[in-house]
């Protein structure tokens, strides 16, 4: 019988090498780039496979393309060049890390200094979550908000229960209540925002996002005033408002209204608690002077946000300056040494211009008509002078805004130094409202400012030390770690809650850089 022929030579060894039909040929003695280098293949599916359907394009860059051998499966992850396991960026590590991971992560360091980075970059990273967790805890989440403002579309007066027919508070522009939805009790309680005027920034509030110093709007509605609502008869004039002919035409009409709903309840403005607050500043200056500071955190704060959304302007008027109480800490949390009048509640913005609308042009007619006012806000530069007024009127020092700007006298009023924050306010105050605009500090600025007066580094620090960019990362990284170390601490015990304060303390470590620092402490302490 006559032989088969024989058969053909084998070609190619699937077991050995992946397939490369798609791939120009190369000397493998030249291969020196990685997987990502390679340019993507010409035909017409590689655009969606650059969508992100192939699992190889989103594989990561760790090394030199190797072929399998015939030990080798599809499944085995390939080494990193030089032997190395792929570790974790310093922000992506927890205690749950493999060591694996970490001991790829410290081979790579060099020496402490190394180390020292990867640890500072972890604890950026730690108080970023923290400070996400406690914003959501302050703020609420986002879904349950979404799913409020949901039940009250459509509703007005009659879907509302009123749970007090007095107003809880007066704002210039508007009287608030507390109501409730009528379906249930389970239902949380809002503030109904009644307008006092037509003059209406719903457009701009509700384009500005979730911020903690910005007034939240979940639902409107026009509808006439429930005549069992009781509006006060010596109405509150706002100095801003260009309608406030109107205000108190309002009183015993019938007229239909504007009402927005809103989460927060405020329980009185700025103005008032300015006001309340003479006798406390007297008998805890320290107290209250912080408490300032951190109220003026929070103006600083909002107006930047508004800024960053370039969406509108916000008037910061102290009677618009709302005061929001927050849930007070357990028995365990509360310090016997802050009286109870000087609980840091939350401050909202809540009356706001289009980003590019005129109020009332600058001129000598208009700080005459603000003498006892505040300047509205027709100018980027308005904030700085509004805060500046702020710092005053919290210290309850007498100021007009001719005087500030100089128009009578060419010195500000002297403010006493009661406290250690005495100093760092005067001298923010006079950088606020410095004549010369470019030797006007800038929004951003006075946040920092307050910050460092707040938490630090105060002017000691610099006592036996040159200051330096590395003695104020030094002081940043011990800081980063001993506030870290506190919140452990707090969430051990038993009823452990966030507070205000602690959260714009974690935003600040956050953020804050030496080069930061050193130009805040070159102003500050000049």
């Amino acid at each position: 019988e006559p032989l088969p022929p024989p058969l053909p030579k084998k070609q190619l060894q699937r077991a050995e090498s992946l397939p490369e039909a798609a791939l120009p040929r190369e000397d493998p003695a030249s291969r020196t780039g990685s997987v990502c280098s390679i340019p993507p293949p010409s035909h017409p599916g590689s655009q969606a496979g650059a969508a992100g359907s192939s699992p190889l394009r989103d594989r990561p860059c760790w090394g030199p393309r190797r072929p399998l051998t015939k030990s080798q499966s599809l499944g085995t992850p390939v080494a990193r060049q030089g032997g190395q396991v792929p570790h974790a960026s310093p922000e992506e590590l927890t205690f749950a890390a493999a060591d694996g991971e970490l001991g790829g992560l410290l081979q790579a360091l060099e020496g402490r200094a190394g180390l020292c980075s990867v640890l500072a970059g972890a604890q950026r990273a730690a108080l970023a979550r923290l400070a996400a967790r406690l914003r959501d805890a302050l703020l609420g989440h986002e879904h349950r908000r979404q799913l409020l403002a949901a039940q009250l579309a459509g509703k007005k007066w009659a879907a509302l229960r009123l749970l007090e027919k007095e107003p809880c508070c007066e704002a210039g522009d508007a009287w608030y209540f507390r109501v409730r939805l009528a379906a249930g009790q389970a239902q949380p309680a809002l503030a109904a925002k009644v307008l006092k005027s037509r003059c209406c920034s719903l457009a701009v509030q509700t384009s500005l996002g979730v911020h903690c110093s910005i007034q939240q709007v979940i639902g409107c509605f026009t509808d006439s005033l429930p005549q069992e609502l009781a509006l006060p008869r010596n109405t509150r004039k706002h100095h801003q408002s260009q309608c406030r002919e109107e205000d108190t035409a309002l009183l015993g009409s019938p007229r239909v209204l504007q009402v927005l709903l809103s989460p927060e309840i405020p329980y009185q403005t700025l103005a008032d608690f300015v006001k309340e607050s003479h006798k406390v500043h007297k008998t805890s200056p320290g107290h209250y002077e912080r408490l300032a500071c951190l109220l003026l955190l929070q103006v600083c704060t909002g107006l930047e946000h508004l800024k960053a959304q370039n969406a509108g302007r916000g008037d910061i008027c102290p009677e618009n300056l709302l005061l929001v109480q927050c849930p007070p800490p357990p028995l365990n949390q509360q310090s016997e040494e802050t009286p109870p009048a000087l609980s840091l509640p939350r401050l909202l913005i809540s009356n706001f211009f289009k980003a590019k609308e005129k109020r009332r042009p600058c001129s000598t007619t208009q700080e005459q008509d603000c003498s006892e006012g505040f300047s509205a806000p027709s100018s980027p530069e308005a904030d700085e002078l509004n805060i500046g007024m702020l710092i005053y009127m919290l210290l309850h020092v007498d100021i007009s805004l001719e005087n500030a700007l100089g128009f009578r006298c060419n010195r500000l009023p002297e403010i006493p130094s009661l406290s250690i924050y005495s100093t760092g306010l005067k001298r923010l105050a006079t950088l606020l409202l410095h004549r010369d605009l470019c030797k006007r500090v800038s929004v951003e600025e006075a946040k920092s400012i307050l910050q460092v007066l707040l938490w630090g580094p105060r002017q000691e620090l610099f006592a036996r030390s040159k200051k330096t960019p590395d003695l104020l990362q030094s002081w940043v990284d011990v800081k980063r770690a001993l506030l870290l170390t506190k919140f452990a601490e707090k969430a051990a015990r038993v009823g452990g809650s966030p507070t205000l304060e602690e959260w714009l303390c974690c935003q600040y470590f956050e953020e804050v850089t030496e080069h930061r620092l050193y130009q805040v402490t070159q102003a500050l302490y000049a």
